[in-house]
């Protein structure tokens, strides 16, 4: 096939993954902070080879993307997804979301997944409705947690990002937890391929934006997947919310499941995610 990036409106190169028949029912995914498209890799290869055709993009200031200084925020993040599905066509796609990537399928959907662009929506492990405690959103994370990682982020970017897979993002700091070091290092070399910058604006955009008119506005099928062992995006505060303002939507509790449950439990992740793009 022809280049992998397409180049925006703003000129930010936004480099993508585009795998199997052009026909097929399309499924587009969109990963979480600071991560690249990579971080799909169990999801990509099984849904490709179960006839799908599966897309996933380096969010721009990750992974191969133009390291941006500007843009860095959801509204951007979504229109840069709009002139990816614009660019390939997509018509009636399915668009899965981890993390922040669950919150760019929010704003996505409900800014531009109208016309038939979009059949349904699935947010695994997402950020939304909003992560940062609020006078209208009292269970939220504090602030201060927020300021801890632009800090640490700022301080020892290499060090922070091998402390956040080591620990809560695969729940392998809990007692009897299987680590793998390759997906620890996998982690670390994703985050470290993008711009510190874009990193650094990231955690204001996906802890502080309020995608609750979003949720209300989308239509189409949702699938809210949540490991109740969360512990960078706790369920109380998220999928618990989420599903109370979705129209058309399903929750499904991971009993004892990390933030990073679809690489360390691909296996049950990909069994739900089939049956709900078949359904």
């Amino acid at each position: 096939m022809s280049s992998n990036f397409i180049t925006t409106k703003d000129g930010t190169q936004i480099f993508y993954k585009d795998w199997g028949p052009k026909d097929a029912q399309a499924i587009v995914f969109h990963h979480g902070w600071p991560l690249s498209s990579d971080d799909w890799d169990a999801q990509m290869l099984f849904f490709l080879h179960q006839g799908f055709r599966v897309i996933a993009h380096d969010r721009r200031g990750h992974g191969r993307s133009s390291q941006t200084e500007t843009g860095n925020e959801m509204d951007t993040y979504a229109a840069d997804v709009a002139e990816l599905a614009a660019h390939l066509d997509l018509r009636n796609a399915i668009h899965v979301g981890h993390s922040t990537g669950g919150g760019e399928v929010a704003r996505y959907v409900a800014q531009y997944g109208g016309g038939g662009r979009v059949s349904k929506a699935v947010l695994l492990g997402a950020v939304p409705p909003i992560m940062v405690k609020t006078e209208s959103n009292p269970g939220g994370l504090p602030i201060e947690v927020f300021d801890g990682f632009r800090a640490a982020l700022a301080a020892n970017r290499a060090q922070f990002f091998r402390d956040v897979p080591a620990g809560p993002f695969y729940g392998y700091n809990r007692p009897g937890a299987e680590v793998s070091e390759g997906v620890i290092q996998n982690w670390w070399r994703q985050g470290m391929m993008g711009g510190t910058k874009a990193h650094y604006d990231c955690i204001k955009a996906f802890s502080e934006t309020d995608f609750t008119e979003d949720l209300k506005k989308i239509d189409v099928p949702v699938l809210v997947m949540h490991g109740d062992d969360d512990q960078i995006v706790p369920i109380a505060d998220s999928a618990l919310l989420s599903i109370k303002l979705l129209k058309n939507g399903t929750l499904k509790v991971y009993e004892g499941l990390p933030h990073g449950m679809a690489t360390t439990h691909a296996d049950i992740v990909n069994a739900d995610l089939l049956a709900f793009f078949r359904s």
